[in-house]
């Protein structure tokens, strides 16, 4: 009997996870967290329950692993925007315009997960629901971190407050650039938005001639 056992452990996997892992992902985005039952996917992934499970442990941790794909796949361009953009401004504005591109991208669901997958529900989803709040928190801290680096290099002067105001600001547009995504906007009705966004620049930051 022991023999058995080990030989069944020791067969090889007759799925690939990292395509499961984007099935996964698909599933999850079209329907969110709640909105997603473990038979969903196991019928996206192609395998059985028990195999989610044994690969990917629980649904949460599960969820976990597919945000974590997300965030190098769909939720990455708005990132690099923000790291390689030579000012700050340049930065803000190509991270803007990279999430309207990515929220309203043809053959994907129109919204970003980090905003939407799990906004509320129920009492026992808590721990998911903060997940996603710490990533939305670590948003902020990136455009924030960026903002700084233009104080340091002399683009701009502002309060501590006022920078910390300005990313809240901008942090807040990203996330309604979602929600108007999800309700119909299309990328075309995005651009005066982010136009919008942009000329408040000037008025928000004390800029160098």
């Amino acid at each position: 009997m022991e023999n058995r056992l080990m030989a069944a452990r020791g067969r090889p996997r007759t799925f690939d996870p990292n395509t499961a892992l984007h099935r996964a992902l698909e599933v999850f985005w079209e329907r969110g967290y709640e909105g997603t039952s473990l038979s969903d996917l196991a019928q996206a992934m192609g395998i059985a329950s028990g195999s989610i499970y044994a690969c990917f442990g629980s649904k949460e941790d599960l969820f976990r692993k597919v945000m974590a794909l997300y965030g190098t796949t769909s939720g990455e361009p708005p990132r690099r925007a923000l790291r390689e953009q030579p000012t700050a401004r340049a930065a803000i504005n190509a991270m803007l315009r990279a999430t309207a591109d990515e929220i309203t991208r043809a053959g994907k669901p129109h919204y970003c997960m980090l905003v939407l997958a799990a906004p509320t529900g129920a009492a026992e989803n808590h721990a998911v629901r903060e997940f996603l709040a710490d990533g939305r928190r670590g948003q902020h801290s990136a455009i924030k971190e960026r903002l700084a680096r233009g104080v340091a290099d002399g683009e701009f002067t502002t309060s501590s407050v006022a920078l910390d105001a300005l990313a809240r600001y901008y942090a807040t547009v990203v996330q309604g650039l979602s929600v108007q995504a999800r309700d119909g906007a299309t990328r075309a009705e995005l651009e005066p938005v982010i136009t919008c966004a942009m000329a408040a620049w000037d008025a928000l930051t004390s800029t160098h001639p």
